[in-house]
C-alpha cells in the first residue's frame, strides 16, 4: 500500500478512538502520563478554564518515556501545568503508575487516601487512547461519571519532531488491539469496533506496522 492508502486506513481508526465528549465541570481533572506534553498541556488548559479545581498528574516511567526522560512524566507534566499558570497547591501528583489501569487505580487510591471522593472526572490522554481510557477506568470505576479528552488536533497535525506518523500508527494499531483484547481479560469494559475498524486494522498490520503489538 502507499502512504496515501496508510492514512487512509489510519484515519478510520484515529475517529473510532476519538469519543467526542462534551465536557462538563468535574471534581477533578486525571491527566494520564504518557510521551505526550500535549496532554499535560490539555489538563492544564481545561484547569485554567474551571473545568475542575483539582488537577491530578499521573504517570511514572512507561514503554516509551523509560530510560529517555530524566524523571517521572506526572513530575515532567506538572511542570508543563505550572508553567502554563495553574497553581502548585492545586496539583495532585502520582508518579508511580505505568500503563493506563495503574493511572487509574492508583490516581483514585491517592484522592481517597487524601478524603478527595469523586463522582465526576475529566480524564486526559492522547487523541488515540480516548476510547481504551474511557474503557479501563469505567472497568474499575463503573459509578464514577467519566468524561474523555484529548489534545485538541486532527491526525494530520498530530505527528510532530518527537513522534512520526509511522510511530502514531503503531502506537494507534497497538491500542486498537487493546481494546479487542482486553476486556476478555478483564482490563477493560467491551467496545464493540465496527467492521472497517478492523479491517483497517488487518490492512496495517499487513502493511507492517506491528511494533506495538502484543505477542
Amino acid at each position: 500500500m502507499d502512504d496515501r492508502e496508510n492514512k487512509h486506513l489510519a484515519q478510520i481508526i484515529w475517529d473510532y478512538m476519538l469519543l467526542g465528549h462534551t465536557l462538563e465541570k468535574a471534581d477533578c481533572i486525571i491527566v494520564m502520563g504518557s510521551h505526550d506534553v500535549r496532554v499535560a498541556q490539555r489538563g492544564a488548559e481545561l484547569f485554567l478554564q474551571g473545568y475542575a479545581p483539582i488537577l491530578v498528574m499521573s504517570g511514572g516511567l512507561g514503554n516509551l518515556t523509560r530510560g529517555v526522560w530524566p524523571k517521572p512524566e506526572a513530575q515532567i507534566f506538572k511542570d508543563v501545568a505550572v508553567k502554563t499558570g495553574v497553581p502548585e497547591n492545586n496539583i495532585i501528583v502520582e508518579d508511580t503508575s505505568s500503563n493506563t489501569g495503574e493511572n487509574t487505580l492508583f490516581t483514585m487510591k491517592l484522592l481517597g487516601e487524601k478524603n478527595i471522593f469523586t463522582d465526576k472526572v475529566i480524564l486526559v490522554q492522547k487523541p488515540y487512547m480516548e476510547r481504551r481510557t474511557f474503557a479501563t477506568f469505567k472497568k474499575h470505576y463503573p459509578k464514577v461519571w467519566a468524561y474523555v479528552t484529548s489534545p485538541q488536533t486532527t491526525m494530520e497535525n498530530y505527528p510532530n519532531d518527537e513522534i512520526s506518523f509511522d510511530d502514531l500508527v503503531n502506537i494507534m494499531l497497538g491500542d486498537l488491539q487493546r481494546i479487542i483484547i482486553y476486556s476478555t481479560k478483564g482490563f477493560q469494559i467491551h467496545q464493540d469496533v465496527p467492521p472497517e475498524v478492523l479491517d483497517a486494522y488487518e490492512k496495517l498490520k499487513a502493511a507492517g506496522f506491528t511494533r506495538h503489538l502484543l505477542a
